[in-house]
């Protein structure tokens, strides 16, 4: 439960009268995320709640329009931010099939995946030297903090040699104020046939202090590799199984081989959005706007060196 006066909004929260996927596919055309896009835009959005009286609390129930600005605090909440690569996704199966990683044609015809690859954050810290609890960061459009590892934070997955994952990995938490954000960098996401959810722009300093964080920073697409994955049946069934490893520069590129068949990629993530956040991140340094500051504390790491690799 929450306590009184709090208000919890998830990002995934389907509006009331959605019919979700009983029309298939859904629509998901309003939900949480775009709440709170809107909020961050100046709208003002419909309140409306219900509870049990109290002694102190005599009010049932309450129903009133309000906007951010009215708020005396707003806080964005992420459990889980910045997957540390991700997997490709593709469908074997013999029909279209709806997913998080978005709409995938039967008989393997598009693939979908979701990574800045080499302007991701942890992709540029595989063994998260400098990003840990307290680890300031832009987040929205303002300024945030990772708050500790994320959900499914999972260090311990095959590595290349220079330390990067070639599975899904770390994971962070982020949390930050919504009043200092923008709704250019918060926005509602509809996924047909599975849900709605919120496209959030993030991005992490890294200080290079020392050759190996250089060497880390210096990792390019053509060396962070990802599997794919079938989401057609592998995945819905728990098979643990993969159709191999592809390159970012080959996902960029709009078309991998799988299976001997060419196929045209699509990224969930905005590689242009990224310059922008890095660019922004920069300036704000070189400003004395943003400060870069250590964690109180390390995440979770793998058993990895580099030197064991030499």
């Amino acid at each position: 439960g929450l306590a009184a006066i709090d208000i919890y909004l998830g990002a995934t929260e389907p509006a009331e009268d959605d019919p979700l996927n009983k029309v298939y596919p859904g629509e998901f055309r309003y939900g949480g995320g775009h709440v709170i896009e809107d909020l961050v835009a100046g709208k003002t959005v419909l309140l409306e709640a219900k509870a049990y009286a109290t002694d102190c609390y005599a009010n049932t129930k309450c129903k009133k329009e309000l906007c951010l600005a009215d708020m005396p605090h707003a806080l964005l909440c992420n459990p889980r931010n910045g997957y540390q690569n991700y997997n490709c996704a593709v469908n074997f199966s013999d029909k279209t099939v709806h997913t998080y990683m978005g709409t995938l044609k039967p008989k393997c015809r598009n693939a979908n995946y979701c990574s800045a690859g080499e302007l991701s954050p942890l992709l540029n810290d595989p063994l998260y030297r400098t990003i840990g609890l307290g680890t300031r960061i832009f987040l929205g459009g303002g300024i945030g903090y990772v708050t500790w590892h994320g959900t499914q934070h999972n260090p311990n997955v095959l590595r290349s040699s220079g330390g990067t994952p070639r599975q899904p990995a770390g994971t962070m938490m982020v949390q930050g104020d919504l009043k200092q954000m923008s709704a250019r960098w918060l926005r509602g996401v509809s996924l047909q046939g599975y849900g709605c959810s919120l496209a959030v722009g993030l991005g992490v300093p890294i200080p290079i202090l020392n050759e190996e964080i250089a060497l880390f920073t210096g990792v390019s697409d053509k060396d962070i590799f990802t599997q794919v994955i079938d989401y057609g049946h592998d995945y819905t069934n728990r098979i643990q199984r993969n159709y191999g490893e592809v390159s970012y520069a080959e996902l960029r590129s709009g078309q991998i081989k799988v299976a001997g068949k060419k196929v045209p990629t699509a990224p969930l993530s905005s590689r242009v959005k990224a310059v922008e956040i890095a660019e922004t991140l920069k300036r704000w340094i070189l400003d004395k706007k943003f400060q870069l500051g250590e964690p109180v504390a390390h995440f979770p790491t793998a058993d990895f060196s580099l030197d064991d690799k030499e």
